[in-house]
C-alpha cells in the first residue's frame, strides 16, 4: 500500500492534519520520542490504559437465570432525571460543540490509512524490564514528609570531553541536588539519568524542573522580564469527586489558582496561555468570570481533545452526561493586543479546533508545543513552562509536586 505524504509526515512528526475539518490527530509517543537521543518511550508503557469492558462478575445480568433477568428488567424503569440550571447550561455547551466533534471524528473514521497505521503502532507487546513489577515513587507523599528537605537526587550528565576527537568522547559527571524546593537544570548535550531511592529517571536535555508544593510556586518568577515564558500550559488538579474516589491524585481548591503568578511568568512580548479544564459547568463559570480575568487573559478560544481507541472509535458515548469522551483547552493571550494587526512571527488563534489521540494514563495529556507552535508569540524558539506538570520536555520548565512521574525508566527503553 502506497503511503500518502501526510502519513509520511506523520511518521516523522507525530502530527496528522485531517482534510477538510481542521482537526488534528496526534501520536504522543512519536512526539515524545523526538525529545530523546539515547532513549525512547515504549508504546505499550504509554498506552497502558485498557479500553476493554471489565470481566463479568457473578450476579451480572448476562449470567443470571433468564426468569430473574426478566423480572429485574420489569422492575427497573429508571425515570430520566430533570437537569438543574447548571446542568442545562453544560448540556447547551455540549450541544454547541457536538457538530464540530462529530465532524472531526467522522474524518478520522474515513481515513483508513491512518487507522491501519494506528493499529500497528499502538499494539506493541514490548515491555521494559521493570514495567508493572515495582512500585513507583510517590512524590506527593515524599514531598510532604518531614524528610523532604533531606532527599537528594543524583544526576549523571554526559558532557563532551575537552580533548575529545570529532567522533565524540564524553566525560560523565555525577552531581547530587536537593530533590524538593530546588530548581534543577539538565545542562547536557543529550538526556541525563537520575537516581533516587532505587528508581531510575530519564531527564530530557535542557529541561528544568522545580518540585514543590503551592507555597513555593513564586520561585519560578524570572529575575528579568525578558526571561519570561511565551507558552504557559496549566493542567490543574481540579476538584473532582471521581478523582477523589479513585485517589488518582490530590486535588486543589479552585480558588488557589487565583494566586498562580501567571502574569509575572508571561514574557513582555507576549505569551500564549493554555488551560486544561474539565466539563463541569461550575468550573467554567469560575474560569471565565474570575480566573482568566485575574491572569489577564481575554477572549479565550476553545480547543477540544477527543479521546479515541486504537481502532478510531470513541472511548465512550459522546452524549453520556457525566463521562464525556473529550476534555477542553482554553487558549488565550497575555501581553498581546489581539485587536491590532497580527504580528509577523505568529498566527492569531481563529476558532475552535479538535485534537484527537489515544489517551495514555489517567490525566496524562498529549504534548502541545509542536501543534501550537504557529500560535506562540515572542522570540523563537519560545520559552515554555508547564504548571502542575507530571513529565519533562526539552527546553521546558516544569513545576508541580511530581514532574518526574512519567520520567521513570519503566516508561523507556534504550534506542
Amino acid at each position: 500500500m502506497e503511503i500518502c505524504d501526510e502519513l509520511r509526515s506523520f511518521e516523522a512528526t507525530g502530527v496528522y492534519r485531517l482534510d477538510g475539518t481542521g482537526a488534528t490527530f496526534l501520536d504522543p509517543v512519536r512526539l515524545l520520542n523526538g525529545s530523546y537521543q539515547r532513549f525512547r518511550v515504549v508504546p505499550s508503557a504509554y498506552y497502558s490504559r485498557s479500553f476493554e469492558p471489565p470481566p463479568r462478575q457473578v450476579g451480572d445480568l448476562e449470567t443470571e437465570q433468564p426468569e430473574k433477568r426478566r423480572k429485574r428488567k420489569r422492575n427497573q424503569k429508571p425515570k430520566p432525571r430533570e437537569l438543574n440550571a447548571m446542568e442545562r447550561i453544560a448540556e447547551a455547551r455540549h450541544q454547541e460543540a457536538r457538530p464540530l466533534l462529530l465532524s472531526a471524528h467522522e474524518s478520522l473514521i474515513k481515513d483508513k490509512q491512518l487507522l491501519e497505521y494506528l493499529s500497528k503502532t499502538t499494539d506493541g507487546k514490548e515491555h521494559t524490564p521493570d514495567a508493572g513489577s515495582v512500585s513507583e515513587n510517590n512524590f506527593v507523599e515524599l514531598g510532604t514528609s518531614w524528610r523532604a528537605p533531606f532527599y537528594e537526587i543524583t544526576i549523571c550528565f554526559r558532557k563532551p570531553h575537552i580533548l575529545g576527537n570529532w567522533e565524540g568522547s564524553f566525560d560523565v559527571q555525577k552531581t547530587s541536588f536537593s530533590l524538593f524546593n530546588s530548581i534543577i537544570n539538565v545542562e547536557a548535550i543529550d538526556e541525563a539519568e537520575g537516581e533516587f531511592q532505587n528508581r531510575h529517571y530519564i531527564l530530557p536535555r535542557e529541561s528544568c524542573f522545580l518540585m514543590t508544593d503551592f507555597k513555593h510556586v513564586r520561585d519560578l518568577i524570572p529575575g528579568r522580564s525578558n526571561q519570561g515564558y511565551n507558552l504557559i500550559v496549566v493542567d490543574p488538579p481540579w476538584e473532582n469527586g471521581c478523582v477523589r474516589q479513585k485517589e488518582a491524585y490530590p486535588t486543589l481548591p479552585n480558588r488557589y489558582l487565583l494566586y498562580l503568578p501567571v502574569k509575572e511568568l508571561a514574557h513582555p512580548s507576549g505569551a500564549l496561555l493554555v488551560l486544561w479544564i474539565t466539563n463541569r459547568e461550575k468550573l467554567w463559570v469560575f474560569v471565565e468570570q474570575e480566573l482568566l480575568p485575574t491572569w489577564g487573559v481575554k477572549d479565550p478560544t476553545v480547543f477540544y481533545w477527543l479521546k479515541v481507541k486504537p481502532d478510531g472509535s470513541l472511548i465512550g458515548d459522546l452524549d453520556l452526561f457525566h463521562h464525556r469522551p473529550y476534555e477542553c483547552l482554553l487558549l488565550g493571550y497575555i501581553n498581546v493586543n489581539t485587536d491590532a494587526k497580527q504580528g509577523s512571527n505568529f498566527k492569531l488563534l481563529e476558532g475552535s479546533q479538535v485534537i484527537m489521540s489515544v489517551p495514555g494514563a489517567h490525566s496524562r495529556k498529549p504534548p502541545l508545543e509542536k501543534l501550537l507552535s504557529e500560535y506562540i508569540p515572542g522570540p523563537k524558539p519560545p520559552r515554555c513552562i508547564e504548571l502542575f506538570a507530571r513529565e519533562l520536555f526539552p527546553g521546558w520548565t516544569s513545576w508541580g509536586n511530581e514532574p518526574l512521574h512519567f520520567q521513570d525508566s519503566m516508561y523507556f527503553a534504550e534506542k
